[in-house]
């Protein structure tokens, strides 16, 4: 009879090992969903670090807002959407959870605000990683990328080169910037 006991008691050990396993493999998997779903992330660039919502798209900051609050409506909203808080988790690694607030706009929804700068994305912006708003002056004031400090990075992102496929040495400039929305 006193076989039995042992058994019983690696069966036991064994199952109590096997509840813990899975509970933390669950609960890895639950954080590792919650991050990747953030509202606000923190993404590599040609910019450096740089803060983007849940989908990689970059966020910007306008310079006219003042003290946390949002000037950008209208017309200025239709190309520069502003990040609108959801039921996700507001921040990522990387990203200063003190450093995020939110406002409420005219009309009542929530944004969210990064140290004191109301977080936009901008409408021609349409895959992860692009920052065609980056340096824009549009719609009444300039646009800018936000470090995970909250700083702007007032840079531009140098443009992409291409392999010539001449010897000649002329080259040429863009004459353009980007598009203005004035």
């Amino acid at each position: 009879m006193h076989v039995a006991r042992p058994v019983r008691t690696t069966a036991i050990v064994a199952a109590v090992a096997l509840a813990g396993l899975v509970a933390a493999l669950v609960a890895t998997t639950h954080a590792g969903a919650a991050t990747a779903s953030a509202q606000v992330n923190v993404r590599q660039t040609a910019l450096g670090k740089i803060l983007v919502d849940a989908k990689g798209r970059t966020l910007y900051m306008f310079a006219p807002d003042k003290n946390g609050k949002s000037s950008c409506y209208g017309k200025c909203a239709t190309y520069w959407p502003p990040l609108l808080r959801t039921n996700a988790a507001m921040t990522s690694s990387g990203v200063k959870a003190s450093l995020l607030t939110t406002t409420t706009r005219k009309g009542g929804q929530v944004q969210l605000v990064y140290d004191k700068h109301p977080l936009y994305r901008f409408a021609e912006d349409t895959k992860a990683g692009q920052t065609n708003g980056q340096g824009l002056n549009a719609v009444g004031g300039l646009w800018w990328v936000l470090s995970p400090t909250g700083a702007a990075i007032k840079k531009k992102a140098a443009p992409v080169s291409t392999t010539p496929t001449t010897t000649s040495t002329t080259t040429t400039t863009p004459t353009s910037t980007g598009p203005r929305y004035n």
